[in-house]
């Protein structure tokens, strides 16, 4: 298959623009579980909260995105089953699902597979297309983890927000705008072709 006819197919990502095989599905969902848990590692203790800041979230994005809705929510699946039982590359070499920020674990699973879905109509196409996307998909991830935190924590729902998401959002800006940046050049790049 050409890259043009690739790129003209619509419902295409960026992962299908590799051969098609189940050898490759596989390595796509073992690269964005490997991807996602190498990023957490980037890891920033945030003054009077127990979730740091990582780069955790945007690989999950990142990873639904390009490889689709299925392969990414399975990829994240992988990373939070195999982080489930031992592996520690959750946030700061952690692993279990007893740590209180494990509801964003769950949170990236549900928005993988939402911006994967977005992703395959389009919405990586485009600059603000993909910020809208990313900030869904953030979302997403805040509203399973913050009230996972606020349970597993003990804390109020205003406590939660405080020190779950408020911290948070001038960096998920970023995030954002560099994904406006660079799936949408990507895109742009492949075309050329």
């Amino acid at each position: 298959m050409s890259t043009a006819t690739a790129t003209a197919r619509p419902g295409a990502v960026l992962a299908d623009l590799l051969p098609a095989s189940r050898v490759r599905d596989v390595a796509l969902v073992v690269g964005g579980a490997v991807l996602t848990g190498l990023a957490a590692q980037l890891s920033v203790p945030v003054p009077g909260s127990p979730v740091p800041v990582t780069g955790q979230t945007f690989a999950a994005l990142l990873v639904g995105t390009t490889l689709g809705a299925r392969r990414g929510f399975l990829s994240l699946a992988l990373y939070a089953v195999a982080g489930v039982a031992g592996v520690p590359w959750f946030a700061q070499g952690a692993s279990g699902a007893g740590m209180v920020s494990f509801g964003y674990v769950l949170g990236m699973l549900l928005a993988s597979a939402l911006v994967g879905a977005l992703a395959r109509r389009g919405a990586d196409r485009s600059p603000l297309r993909m910020a809208g996307t990313m900030i869904l998909g953030e979302a997403v991830v805040y509203a399973v983890g913050v009230p996972y935190l606020a349970l597993a924590a003990h804390l109020s729902a205003s406590q939660a927000v405080a020190a779950g998401l408020t911290p948070f959002l001038i960096g998920d800006a970023l995030k954002a705008a560099l994904a406006m940046g660079v799936l949408p050049t990507a895109w742009k790049l492949v075309n050329k072709r």
